[in-house]
């Protein structure tokens, strides 16, 4: 069977491309992208503008659908990002499809009039190292490099902006210490017996368990700064040789960060870190079982309220179980204790000794009966007068 070739793209020759994004803002929102083509294309941007490059399509994996927003967004590239491709319509050259970036090692700042470079003046961040995210290669590069947008060849200082490097040290910086903890002072009670308290104490921020090497750290981050680190870098002492359980320096991590700071990091021992630089909010629809294998300690800045049965629905109680061997500890450093039971009865049982003691003046209301039984002897001491008033006072009648 005969077919006509010029209706086969790419039969009759095969035309590939290098190139640098120019634009990304595709009106159709399909992912398309701007790109000024080597060889195809001139720098001069008053001769070929951005706005007349053609548009190009970008190949997406075969993980990712391509329909109906199923699987990967095609919005990786960013104007400066030098591409490798092929014309669909081959020696036409209007018609480019994108296969994939290249990562290099830029020399320079991006000159906004010229083609080839980044026209916003955003990329490349640094020069003189590589496109590799510094979190990858574990870079011990600390400098700020300057990022200068050009009017013309020359550098313009009214257009400088300063680039913080992407660095751990941050975080090391500002690792949280010495949180303060829940606890509850020694006291005397009313036998005068000393009652043991529970010391207040501090707890720390995990350290940072960051050791990459290259090329172990997988790292994706936006042009935002929201990062994401698949880290399975595994440090050893001989690392040309078999190394033994002792040699390993295991830095596995997994870590997550949005641009304001809140982030989540699994460590290498399998500990999880929350750090959350705003509020937090959880809404649970059913229910929900925690476990905890060790301690817990809460420390709150402002207020704490537990609302228990909001459905006012019978036999949903609040129940506290204290194992053999523990003791509940209440400490209120300057204020009141309150409990107040509405309509139901309050039972108290204490299995051995209750013993009250009370700083100032103690009254005791009550508008129903009140009934006293005390099956040993009864003491009473009053270091001033006492005084019992009733309509009428039997005494062992």
């Amino acid at each position: 069977m005969r077919t006509d070739s010029k209706n086969f793209i790419g039969l009759s020759q095969f035309v590939h491309f290098y190139g640098v994004v120019e634009d990304r803002m595709d009106p159709l929102k399909t992912g398309r992208v701007r790109v000024r083509c080597l060889g195809f294309h001139t720098k001069d941007k008053v001769l070929l503008p951005t706005a007349d490059l053609p548009w190009a399509q970008v190949l997406l994996p075969i993980t990712s659908s391509g329909i109906s927003g199923v699987g990967t967004t095609p919005l990786g590239l960013v104007e400066g990002s030098w591409v490798v491709g092929y014309f669909r319509d081959s020696a036409e050259a209007q018609e480019p499809v994108i296969l994939g970036s290249l990562p290099g090692r830029p020399s320079e700042v991006a000159d906004t009039k010229l083609g080839f470079y980044d026209p916003n003046g955003n990329f490349p961040k640094y020069i003189d190292e590589p496109d590799v995210n510094r979190l990858a290669v574990n870079s011990d590069n600390t400098k700020e490099y300057v990022q200068v947008h050009t009017t013309d060849h020359k550098e313009d200082p009214a257009h400088t902006d300063h680039v913080p490097p992407q660095s751990v040290k941050l975080r090391i910086d500002t690792r949280i210490t010495g949180v303060a903890t829940g606890g509850m002072e020694t006291f005397s009670n009313s036998k005068g017996e000393d009652v043991e308290g529970s010391p207040q104490g501090t707890f720390d921020q995990p350290s940072i368990k960051y050791g990459a090497m290259y090329p172990f750290n997988h790292v994706f981050e936006s042009e935002g700064g929201h990062i994401k680190e698949w880290d399975d870098t595994v440090d050893t002492t001989s690392p040309t040789a078999l190394a033994t359980e002792e040699d390993r320096i295991d830095y596995r991590r997994i870590y997550e960060k949005h641009t304001s700071g809140t982030s989540y990091e699994f460590n290498p021992d399998g500990g999880r870190v929350d750090i959350i630089k705003a509020s937090y909010t959880r809404l649970t629809n059913a229910n929900e079982d925690v476990s905890i294998g060790g301690y817990k300690n809460v420390t709150l800045d402002g207020k704490y309220k537990l609302f228990i049965n909001k459905s006012k629905t019978e036999d949903n109680h609040y129940d506290i179980q204290v194992g053999e061997g523990a003791n509940i500890n209440i400490q209120v450093d300057k204020g009141k204790l309150n409990i107040i039971t509405k309509t139901g009865d309050m039972n108290l049982n204490c299995g051995n000794d209750f013993n009250l003691k009370v700083g100032k003046d103690y009254t005791l209301t009550v508008e129903g009966d009140m009934k006293e039984t005390v099956s040993g002897r009864r003491d009473s001491l009053t270091s001033g007068p006492w005084k019992l008033t009733g309509s009428r006072i039997d005494l062992n009648p």
